[in-house]
């Protein structure tokens, strides 16, 4: 697709810093986040799904950037520490962490734009042109060059980025509507009754939640929305329905700026908000031609992985064969005699003999008893799976000790087991 702004995109990156909003507790994804932030949880077998807006980043040669947290960030400080080390300080790169700190109000953040607001004085110091504001905790490649280089071609104070949703979806999002010029005139964040796009019923022009300003122009905006006794200082619900008839808004389709391995493929975002969703996202990667492509080397996904012996299967007899068949399975990963079909296995999880796992995703460190079957199941971190034990055959025996989604699947923990672990996770 031939671009309309032929700009050098890589002096636009150089004069931008990222910000990711990593603080959210990600209260639908039910027990999973009960010990960590909503950010921080394992995802597609050795990342965490923070590291997807974190490599867009790094990809898209934006290499100063903050990760702003608050909820119980623990395990995820500990895991950007020991994975996002790598950047160079002496060349002026760094991945920083921005913990609330009360530096401006004796308050913990209180919105979106309010946690960017109180790390204003660290912001001024890096003297960006640009800033970029994004969510962490979707799944997508992304090439944020080409977001800013539209935004500069348009002369914006502000870019948000969209993609079409299912209508019935649309409340969970910003929607917006757009002129002919993509400009941004109107916004309602996560409304009841959601404005389909012109010429197609069924779906609405969703906000993605990531965001570019003119770096003083936000400044602006922020001071003045801290003043506003009555505003709930979230982007979404405060500053872009306050800016978007006064100044210029436009909206940055995904589609212009997705990451595309091979021609034919299709832009992939997710939003793994939900247990069904974040099973589903999980179980697309075990199909034989994935709808995200973990596999390129032009746009790799960075991660820290522990270094780990490599998965091993054992025993070859007629009933006791230890096999795993359109899977995904990590380092450190021993199946003995077991059976593992369609199902994703995240570090370190052994399955003793004779059980079987389907359709499933195990975290790490997990200890799956012989005997054991595991169908349609969300398996935490660190869980030992007792022998014997059927899950997903029985939904209402299921839900006597574990949480049983509308979907049908079955979220187990260690707390539900009776095996309370309280440690980083």
């Amino acid at each position: 697709m031939q671009k309309e702004y032929p700009r050098f995109v890589s002096l636009l990156t150089k004069n931008t810093v990222a910000l990711i909003l990593a603080g959210g507790r990600g209260s639908r994804l039910k027990n999973l986040t009960e010990w960590r932030a909503k950010p921080a949880v394992p995802f597609a077998g050795k990342f965490r799904i923070v590291d997807f807006p974190l490599s867009n980043c790094v990809n898209s040669g934006i290499r100063r950037i903050g990760v702003i947290t608050q909820y119980k960030a623990h395990s995820l400080l500990q895991h950007l520490h020991r994975g996002w080390s790598f950047l160079r300080g002496e060349f002026n790169e760094f991945v920083e962490l921005m913990p609330a700190q009360q530096r401006i109000e004796e308050s913990w953040y209180r919105g979106t734009a309010d946690a960017v607001f109180q790390n204003m004085d660290i912001l001024r110091s890096y003297d960006p042109t640009y800033i970029l504001i994004l969510a962490g905790d979707h799944v997508y490649k992304m090439d944020y060059g080409e977001m800013l280089a539209f935004h500069a071609a348009k002369g914006a104070d502000m870019t948000v980025a969209c993609l079409e949703v299912p209508l019935d979806d649309a409340r969970e999002f910003g929607v917006m509507s757009v002129d002919g010029d993509q400009r941004v005139v109107d916004f309602n964040e996560k409304p009841d009754n959601p404005k389909p796009t012109p010429g197609n019923p069924d779906m609405a022009l969703a906000s993605m939640g990531i965001y570019i300003f003119n770096a003083d122009f936000l400044y602006e905006q922020l001071l003045r929305d801290a003043d506003v006794g009555s505003s709930s200082h979230d982007f979404g619900k405060d500053i872009i329905p306050y800016i978007m008839s006064r100044y210029r808004v436009f909206a940055h389709r995904f589609s212009d700026s997705c990451v595309i391995s091979q021609p034919g493929e299709a832009p992939y975002w997710r939003d793994v908000g939900t247990v069904d969703a974040y099973w589903e996202a999980n179980m697309e990667l075990t199909k034989v031609t994935p709808d995200l492509n973990l596999y390129d080397e032009n746009w790799p996904i960075w991660t820290y992985q522990a270094q780990l012996p490599p998965a091993k299967f054992v025993f070859d007899d007629e009933i006791r064969r230890g096999s795993a068949v359109d899977s995904l399975v990590s380092g450190g990963c021993i199946i003995s005699g077991a059976s593992v079909k369609r199902s994703l296995l995240f570090s370190n999880v052994y399955v003793h003999s004779y059980a079987e796992v389907s359709d499933s995703v195990i975290l790490p460190d997990v200890d799956i008893g012989r005997g054991a079957v595991l169908h349609r199941a969300v398996v935490d971190k660190g869980c030992k799976i007792p022998e014997d034990l059927v899950v997903g055959r029985d939904p209402v025996e299921d839900a006597k000790r574990f949480h049983v989604t509308k979907k049908g699947i079955t979220l187990i923990t260690p707390d539900m087991l009776g095996q309370r672990l309280h440690h980083a996770r």
